[in-house]
C-alpha cells in the first residue's frame, strides 16, 4: 500500500489525527476521552505514517526516542501526586493553581498534568514497541 497517494496524505493525516488527539486528551475530564486514548490515536497516526514512510521516516519526525516520551510522561504524572502530598492531603486530591494572563482567566489542575503524562507514556511506549517490532519484520 505504498502508492504516491497515500505518501502524499499520510502527513496531513498525520498532523490532523495528532491534532485531534490532542483535543480528544484536553476534553478528558469533562466528556469522555483523555489520556489513554488520545494516546491511542496518536500512536495510530504514528502508524499510519510509518506505514507510508517506514520507521527511520517516524524516527526522523519524532526527533527523539519514543522510550524518552514515555519516561517524561511518567515523570510528569508521579510530580502531579506530589503537590497534594506536600499540602498534607490525600494522595491525588485535585490542585488548582489559577492566574489571569493578558486579561484571560487560566486554571490548571493537577489532574491535567496527570493527563499528559498518561498520553505521553502511551505514546512512548506504544510507539516503541510497534517500532522495535517493524524493525524486526523488516530485517
Amino acid at each position: 500500500m505504498n502508492t504516491v497517494i497515500f505518501r502524499t496524505v499520510a502527513p496531513f493525516l498525520t498532523a490532523l489525527m495528532t491534532l485531534f488527539s490532542i483535543f480528544v486528551l484536553l476534553r478528558g475530564h469533562n466528556e469522555p476521552g483523555g489520556g489513554f486514548i488520545g494516546g491511542l490515536i496518536a500512536v495510530s497516526a504514528f502508524a499510519i505514517y510509518g506505514i507510508a514512510y517506514g520507521v527511520a521516516g517516524v524516527r526522523r519526525a519524532l526527533h527523539v526516542h519514543p522510550m524518552s516520551i514515555a519516561a517524561s510522561g511518567l515523570l510528569l504524572a508521579v510530580a502531579s501526586v506530589l503537590p497534594s502530598l506536600f499540602l498534607g492531603q490525600p494522595t491525588m486530591t485535585s490542585q488548582w493553581l489559577e492566574f489571569s494572563l493578558f486579561g484571560t482567566h487560566i486554571a490548571l489542575s493537577t489532574p491535567m498534568f496527570f493527563d499528559i503524562g498518561v498520553y505521553l507514556v502511551v505514546v512512548g511506549a506504544i510507539t516503541s514497541i510497534a517500532l522495535s517490532l517493524e524493525e524486526r519484520e523488516s530485517d
